[in-house]
């Protein structure tokens, strides 16, 4: 008999355990596959951007679903408190651009060997390796523990769910959790890969595939025109869409329409820094002081050389033209394509791509303090389990880190 059974070794349930162990709670920490943390150890590109250091009314703005849900827990453990957590430790921080946190070392294994050699030290605290939990065992709407896939059972007076989400499922989140809190009788929103590739059908040049262009707007609009969203930064093309930082956080608010068919517009706005007016008068400046240059060899005046072969195309304007003879109607479908290069998206990539999971258990169902379930007494339900996602800059593992803390402060 156990006090509290963790489902998940991930971010969440390794925090969860870690703050249930402190309090002197006999913890089983069970996971399905050999090594806990994988997507943890793998998440930053392997160098772990644990958090963000922005106020939490600013860090809210970042995350989707209900962000007020988010604010009950953050009171108690935020980025300050995550941040002096890993350096009480052993493990220094910095700060880098955005506001982003990241292990000093730039190495994400650090994260996790503070955590995880912290629960292996507790001698309240087992960790279970290599054995899946099948479903969640209630007795009068109790969680009262768990049956494994053998058809063992471990029992405890309180169960955490902290499976993680459906994303990278190689690491183990293959929507388990989902399953078992709807069959205990949880409403499980519908869930979408989210911070993924965006597809199109563009022709795209191979010396544009992955290239960065840098200080670019991304809008997604419906085909009304009415907009959906709008981000400024850093993207890529690649050869069935687009991708990087803006893209990716531009996914949380198209993937849902996309997977029910519903089509998003994407305008890219290359000189986003300066007006259309003005760029249209910079322009006529450009084609009268370069009237003799052809106009395939000018164009490096107005965007990098990689990006020409897509933009050609879309002007219509024949190559070898000297600037001289442009007249308004050719410059206008440059200033077009410059400030509104638009095309249609055809859908995402899958959850093996996502970096998270949008949907999952309704929050109206969960307590926001203490992340106990409000149907199901002694059950917890934290992480990327949850509706409860964000954009990428830190933002996704402090959710995790938060609400795996408040649970591991009241089961």
């Amino acid at each position: 008999m156990y006090d509290v059974i963790i489902v998940g070794a991930g971010a969440a349930g390794m925090m969860a355990t870690l703050f249930a162990g402190r309090r002197g709670r006999r913890v089983l920490l069970i996971e399905k596959m050999e090594q806990p943390g994988l997507k943890l150890r793998i998440t930053g590109k392997g160098r772990c951007n644990l958090t963000n250091t922005s106020p939490l009314k600013d860090f809210l703005n970042h995350v989707g679903s209900d962000p007020r849900f988010l604010r009950n827990s953050a009171v108690t453990f935020f980025n300050n408190e995550l941040m002096g957590l890993f350096e009480e430790l052993g493990v220094p921080l910095v700060v880098e651009r955005g506001s982003r946190v990241y292990p000093k070392s730039g190495k994400s294994l650090d994260i996790f060997l503070a955590l995880i050699q912290t629960l292996e030290q507790m001698p309240n605290v087992e960790i279970l390796k290599k054995n899946r939990v099948a479903s969640l065992i209630t007795e009068e709407g109790q969680a009262c523990g768990v049956t494994m896939a053998d058809g063992s059972r471990h029992r405890a007076s309180s169960v955490v769910l902290a499976t993680g989400g459906m994303s990278y499922p190689l690491t183990g989140s293959t929507g388990d959790g989902y399953r078992m809190a709807e069959e205990v009788g949880h409403t499980i929103k519908d869930r979408f890969p989210a911070l993924v590739a965006l597809h199109c059908d563009l022709d795209i040049p191979q010396e544009l595939v992955n290239f960065s262009l840098r200080n670019v707007k991304l809008s997604l609009t419906h085909t009304n025109g009415k907009k959906i969203c709008e981000h400024f930064g850093e993207m890529s093309f690649t050869e069935n869409g687009i991708n990087g930082p803006i893209v990716l956080s531009a996914s949380r608010n198209a993937t849902g329409f996309l997977n029910k068919g519903i089509e998003i517009i994407a305008h890219l706005d290359f000189k986003p820094a300066v007006e259309a007016d003005e760029l249209d008068k910079r322009l006529i400046a450009d084609l009268n002081s370069n009237g003799t240059r052809i106009f395939n060899d000018a164009l490096r005046l107005w965007m990098p050389a990689e990006l020409i072969p897509l933009a050609l195309p879309q002007m219509h304007i024949e190559y070898y033209k000297r600037l001289n003879q442009i007249n308004s109607a050719e410059r206008k479908r440059l200033l077009h394509f410059l400030k509104d290069f638009s095309f249609p998206l055809t859908g995402t990539g899958n959850f093996e791509e996502a970096i998270v999971t949008q949907g999952g258990v309704d929050l109206k169902e969960v307590n926001p303090k203490t992340m106990e379930s409000k149907l199901v007494k002694g059950l917890y339900l934290i992480g990327e389990v949850l509706d409860l996602d964000a954009d990428t800059g830190g933002y996704n593992l402090q959710i995790a880190f938060t609400t795996g803390h408040a649970a591991g402060c009241y089961c």
